[in-house]
């Protein structure tokens, strides 16, 4: 296998390199080689996370990773030759192939894009993160989408840069998205009892679909030193109610997503009043400044699930975070530390407006990425959509109490994160390192909040509250003809994950 795997990364990088040799304007290419050695049956956290889906094989193994991506000629949209562009299209197609004690075949990115003016049509899979961070690259990750998972095949329609309004000499500028996407097969939870005899209990998946849309503002002109961000994300996954509920269930498809697109309440005989499908996002503000050498961005993220915002009942949950970005950075500097980013996040989900004292909500505990309808939650192709901090089960450690029906069971979690990139010498340099405590669901803790002010207590099956240390060192230096040379380190240490350590060499040709 080790053989193969050596003659496929010799093979395929003079290939590549021969078939992309001459690329269109505005196009790049690469081609990736890695070998991977990590803890037998676990890849450190944050080599997988936050990686948008692109994830080695525990053990030892080979990955090959080719990408091909066309972009706009004109990227500032304040330009008056981006003004006068017609149209303009663009892509993005990403694979990886892993290879050792089993295989697979992932397709990272496949869309295509075209851009009129301000607005933007992009179909197929893409690299998409949803709501206010200091930076993608470093962030433990937004709440409503972080990159964690593989992208949802969806069609948007958006303003993806921030488009100055006319009125007010351009004071106020505007940007969002509008999508639809396909989540595929979902299985749902299906009730304790039937006693209607409506519901299929051979019925085991339900076709899905993803609503997403997404609307931000800008008060201060572009070149501001200040400037002030607000705004909201939405998304819902629904679909198949009908086939869910039978003859109990009265709404058409489009009626149906006219209820989810409102985050409307949908109640019937024999159906409990409920939004439908599964809800969340967040409501996002940040500000900026610029000095003369340094920009310093301050972002916080409110959660909402299942409505206690609006009570403010969990409006003490959400994502803080501060960054620093270094205008002087030179990324051809090769002489002493020369950083780039630096960013610190405080993560906290403890409250979900179900501790003692929380407002009174109809609903109860928020129970973040967890959803009645839905085993799997707010997960694609087993990844969890938002922050990963919040603990599916399929990365446990094995032995913490869960309930059947929860997918992620740890969304009460209390985290420090900060993250790092620049330059020592010639050596690109990058580091994340988070600490979290971390207390299950409500669920599975000592008091409980059901719906209104009612609380219980429990003795049993509880979860035990554990601490969690994760890191990742990454490094790369480049060689001639844009050829760059890596090593990543990742490890990590608590009794939330497994213990584990994992280093990965990469070997990376881009053609520009």
């Amino acid at each position: 296998m080790k053989k193969i795997s050596l003659m496929l990364v010799f093979i395929g990088t003079v290939l590549y390199s021969k078939v992309c040799a001459q690329l269109p304007q505005n196009t790049t290419a690469s081609f990736e080689a890695q070998g991977v050695a990590t803890t037998k049956d676990a890849v450190p956290f944050w080599m997988r996370s936050n990686r948008y889906g692109s994830i080695p094989l525990p053990g030892q193994s080979a990955s090959f990773l080719a990408a091909i991506r066309k972009e706009y000629a004109i990227k500032q949209s304040n330009s008056q030759d981006y003004r006068k562009r017609i149209l303009e299209w663009g892509y993005g197609l990403e694979v990886r192939a892993n290879v050792g004690n089993s295989s697979n075949l992932q397709v990272i990115e496949a869309n295509i894009k075209t851009r009129w003016k301000i607005f933007q049509l992009k179909v197929g899979r893409s690299k998409d993160v949803m709501g206010f961070v200091g930076d993608t690259t470093l962030s433990s990750g937004s709440f409503a989408q972080s990159g964690n998972a593989l992208g949802i095949p969806k069609i948007e329609i958006s303003i993806p840069d921030y488009w100055s309004l006319p009125f007010f000499n351009g004071l106020f500028a505007i940007k969002g998205t509008f999508s639809h996407g396909w989540m595929a097969n979902l299985t749902p939870n299906f009730p304790v009892e039937d006693t209607k005899g409506v519901i299929d209990p051979k019925l085991d998946v339900l076709d899905s679909y993803l609503h997403q849309k997404s609307f931000y503002g800008r008060l201060g002109r572009e070149n501001w030193k200040l400037k002030l961000y607000g705004g909201f994300s939405h998304q819902a996954t629904w679909g198949d109610e009908k086939k869910y509920y039978g003859n109990l269930y009265t709404l058409s498809k489009f009626q149906t997503f006219l209820y989810v697109a409102q985050g409307k309440v949908y109640t019937a005989p024999g159906i409990a009043g409920s939004k439908m499908g599964n809800q969340l996002g967040s409501i996002d503000v940040a500000g900026e400044y610029d000095f003369t050498n340094l920009n310093i961005k301050i972002y916080r993220q409110f959660f909402y699930d299942i409505g206690g915002l609006s009570k403010l009942a969990n409006v003490s949950d959400g994502l803080n975070g501060i960054t620093f970005k270094n205008k002087k950075f030179n990324e051809d500097a090769i002489n002493g530390i020369n950083w780039k980013t630096l960013l610190f996040e405080f993560f906290y989900s403890f409250n979900q407006g179900g501790v003692a004292g929380s407002p009174y909500t109809r609903s109860g505990p928020e129970d973040y990425y967890n959803n009645y309808f839905y085993k799997e939650g707010w997960s694609y192709k087993g990844e969890g959509l938002g922050n990963p901090l919040i603990t599916s089960r399929k990365y446990a450690k094995p032995g913490q109490e869960s309930r059947s029906y929860a997918n992620f069971i740890n969304n009460r979690v209390i985290a420090y994160h900060v993250g790092a990139d620049g330059k020592i010498k010639d050596l690109a340099v990058a580091f994340r390192a988070t600490y979290s405590d971390n207390y299950g669901t409500f669920n599975t803790s000592p008091y409980y909040k059901l719906a209104g002010d009612t609380y219980v207590t429990q003795n049993e099956n509880l979860f035990k509250n554990v601490k969690q240390f994760s890191l990742k060192l990454e490094t790369e230096k480049q060689w001639k003809n844009n050829t760059s040379f890596g090593i990543a380190l990742g490890a990590d240490v608590g009794d939330l994950l497994p213990n584990s350590f994992g280093v990965i060499l990469k070997l990376k040709k881009e053609i520009l």
